[in-house]
């Protein structure tokens, strides 16, 4: 029987994907944030991480660096409300094997798992769909020329974070966080901070919505 570990902040959500997949005959285990997953899985060592984005502590991406630098053989699947494409693409670079929305039919990420499960990727229809388009003609896209250090960097900016925060949850130093900031800004030809904000809401990493939460 394998087992996968699910992780993600909302306990409602966990309840719902721990329920289906015990339906399906797998054995399930289930982290709040990053850290407890990371050190779940060190412990457990499941056959399949299912893993939100968005969580308290340290975010997916970087949740999935750790463990695929821990177990380059680990399989991660992404089950996510970021229903774009700079998301899946950043995920995947960072290790994971797939990405699913929450959106999705239940099915969907049942499928997800089994593929992956057989060493397939596996990725949800409509982000098969933003994939194809993603590209905005005539601008550097933040998905393909940032690596997911950078691509994560550049999300804790647009949520305003400090230097000092992003350095603390990163595990680098403030000179290397603000040497990154220069970088990403640098790559994706952009020359002030509101040339920043405008290119992440025009490729939709961040929205209106977030900007009004801020």
């Amino acid at each position: 029987m394998a087992t996968i570990a699910l992780v993600d902040d909302d306990r409602d959500i966990l309840a719902l994907i721990a329920t289906t997949l015990e339906s399906e005959g797998y054995n399930v285990v289930a982290y709040p944030d990053g850290p407890a997953a990371l050190n779940g899985f060190k412990t457990v060592q499941p056959d399949l991480v299912i893993m939100d984005m968005t969580m308290p502590g340290i975010s997916g991406i970087e949740a999935i660096r750790r463990i695929r630098q821990w177990d380059p053989n680990a399989r991660i699947l992404v089950f996510t409300m970021h229903q774009n494409a700079a998301f899946a693409v950043q995920a995947i670079r960072a290790g994971a094997k797939g990405y699913v929305t929450k959106t999705s039919p239940p099915e969907t990420l049942v499928r997800a798992a089994l593929d992956i499960l057989a060493g397939q990727m596996a990725v949800s229809p409509d982000i098969e769909h933003e994939l194809a388009l993603s590209h905005v003609a005539g601008e550097a896209i933040a998905a393909d020329i940032l690596s997911p250090r950078e691509f994560e960097v550049l999300r804790m900016l647009l949520a305003e974070r400090t230097t000092e925060e992003i350095a603390g949850e990163l595990h680098l130093s403030p000179k290397t966080v603000a040497n990154l900031r220069s970088l990403i800004k640098d790559k994706l030809g952009v020359g002030s901070d509101i040339e920043l904000v405008r290119l992440a809401l025009r490729q939709g990493i961040l929205t209106q919505l977030d900007l009004g939460a801020a």
